[in-house]
């Protein structure tokens, strides 16, 4: 049984020899790379777009407040004057204002913290891109070096006899035996 499970694991490990060679890991390693720059690039997009939405609500909130500084000012006139019909109105306006400014607030403060987050991912996977190509670059390193042996190792140094005998002429002359 023990010679079985051996055959079976001599099988598999050379099995999965193949597999890695037909693969090619430079060609996987190079379309990862590809995808990790894609989601790069789309992430930073995603930043500019939440940096924008939050300078927009920015401007908003500022808007908002601003008109809740005139509205109070309205009711300063509408109750100096006994005009209390006229400033229920301008209370609901106010409340009105001060909930979406208050909606304003928290859409705010939930786009600084989805923008932290990514700003944190992007980073991550800048780091992670760059040890991707640090590995392609030795990947590349070494199978140009692997490629290099192989050229040297397919050359056989085969030496016929005919040419023993005719080095082995020209040394003697050289020596001067006889």
């Amino acid at each position: 049984m023990a010679l079985i499970t051996r055959i079976g694991r001599l099988f598999s490990a050379d099995f999965n020899a193949v597999l890695d060679r037909i693969e090619e890991p430079d060609v996987l390693l190079k379309q990862a790379l590809r995808e990790m720059e894609e989601d790069l690039h789309r992430d930073a997009q995603q930043l500019k777009l939440y940096e924008k939405e939050y300078s927009l609500l920015a401007v908003k909130m500022d808007e908002l407040s601003k008109s809740i500084e005139q509205v109070d000012q309205e009711l300063d006139i509408c109750f100096e004057s006994g005009e209390t019909k006229l400033a229920r109105s301008q209370v609901k306006k106010k409340l009105e204002i001060q909930r979406y400014h208050k909606h304003c607030i928290s859409k705010s403060e939930s786009l600084l913290r989805k923008t932290s987050e990514l700003k944190t991912r992007i980073d991550e996977n800048k780091m992670r891109f760059s040890v991707m190509q640090q590995k392609l670059e030795l990947l590349s390193e070494t199978e140009a070096e692997l490629n290099g042996e192989e050229l040297y190792s397919n050359i056989t140094m085969t030496v016929k006899d005919d040419d023993i005998e005719m080095a082995f002429l020209r040394e003697k002359q050289a020596r001067g035996v006889s």
